[in-house]
């Protein structure tokens, strides 16, 4: 089944333990890894080195101008080059900034394709404090989407297209403003419409335009962005029914996750791409469903439903651009969602309950912040 990581309050670990045990595993023919930033850590291209050494075929894309990190690559891909790792740099004009990881495993019955997909950088230093989400899944239509994508970036053909995946630049750009305009159409038929949407930036008009047109039609929009937001919400007869929200405190908030309700048939999208014009036009990006009915409902009302409700460390952007601290309402808790999480991590960690407050969270209507 699949396996839903919440980093920093799970470990890292797991994910630097699948690839070691890829390379030391007989069974295993071939890995296939984005590296954006690297770090100083050596176990991830360790493993990629060894799994040479066992006799796999090992592919590694590395971004050279990867930022604060272009010496770091530089000097790991020497090494994996000089270990017999097959070394690529991407494509012309492209950055590639999506986090992807294939292993293809001859298991007893069939060829199977094992894929881990994420928010965040394969970087055990910068995963105990930036915080982010990642999936591991061996669904079948999820490994074709990862090899016709590593397929591109090794030189072998042009993109094929994608049965599940969000690829930028090539779709991903048109599918958000679809996913948005959907959800203003539910809105319109008086169907459950509703939009949540974490991450980094949100620049992109097209976007901002898309969000504003399902606000007029009377959809909700919570956005949780941390930095830069160039849309203006609160304002009267365009975007009264946003809110926008930033949450800074002790770990730096990195992923990306979209929810739209969708008529009652609630997805959830998690991937590498911020709303901005470089994330949809100038680099390889990747945005995956999350299609475990479990996992889903995981996210939505643990993860998001608490970043929602945070009173302690969020920040409301007003309509005039500034911001102003979260109000909570009488007799309403101070959440600080990030404590809630670590909470949650050690009650499971220790075999409890996993945290004093429930577990089930409900998105709507809206939690105590304004």
């Amino acid at each position: 089944r699949d396996h839903l990581m919440h980093h920093p309050y799970e470990s890292f670990e797991t994910v630097v333990r699948f690839l070691e045990q890829a390379a030391a595993d007989p069974k295993v023919l071939a890995i296939k890894q984005t590296l954006y930033r690297t770090g100083g850590d050596a176990r991830i291209v360790g493993a990629l080195m060894r799994a040479v050494k066992n006799g796999k075929q090992v592919t590694a894309v590395v971004e050279l101008k990867a930022r604060f990190d272009e010496a770091n690559n530089i000097r790991w891909a020497r090494a994996l080059e000089e270990a017999g790792v097959h070394v690529v740099y991407g494509l012309v004009g492209f950055k590639i900034h999506c986090k992807v990881a294939l292993v293809v495993r001859a298991d007893e019955d069939r060829i199977r394709r094992y894929v881990h997909l994420g928010t965040g950088n394969y970087n055990a230093s910068t995963a105990r404090f930036y915080t982010d989400l990642g999936v591991l899944t061996c669904r079948p239509e999820l490994g074709d989407d990862v090899t016709n994508l590593f397929n591109l970036l090794t030189g072998i053909c042009q993109f094929q297209g994608t049965r599940r995946l969000l690829v930028a630049p090539f779709q991903m750009h048109d599918r958000v403003v679809e996913l948005i305009d959907r959800e203003t159409g539910h809105a319109r038929d008086g169907l459950p419409a509703r939009i949540v949407a974490k991450m980094n930036s949100l620049v992109d008009t097209d976007v901002i335009e898309a969000l504003y047109r399902a606000s007029r039609a009377g959809v909700e929009i919570d956005l949780i962005v941390r930095g830069v937001c160039c849309l203006r919400p609160g304002v009267e007869g365009m975007s009264e029914n946003i809110q926008v929200r930033s949450i800074i405190d002790r770990f730096l908030e990195h992923s990306r996750v979209w929810h739209f309700s969708n008529g009652g048939r609630p997805e959830v999208y998690i991937g590498s791409a911020d709303w901005m014009p470089r994330n949809f036009f100038k680099r390889i990006e990747v945005v995956f469903p999350v299609e475990d009915g479990v996992l889903r409902e995981r996210i939505i009302e643990e993860i998001l439903a608490r970043q929602l409700a945070d009173i302690a460390k969020a920040r409301m952007l007003q309509s005039d651009g500034s911001y102003a601290p979260a109000v909570r309402k009488k007799g309403g808790v101070t959440r600080r969602c990030q404590t809630e999480f670590m909470d949650l991590a050690n009650g499971q960690r220790l075999g409890t309950s996993r945290s004093k407050k429930p577990v089930k969270m409900v998105l709507k209507p809206r939690p105590d912040s304004v």
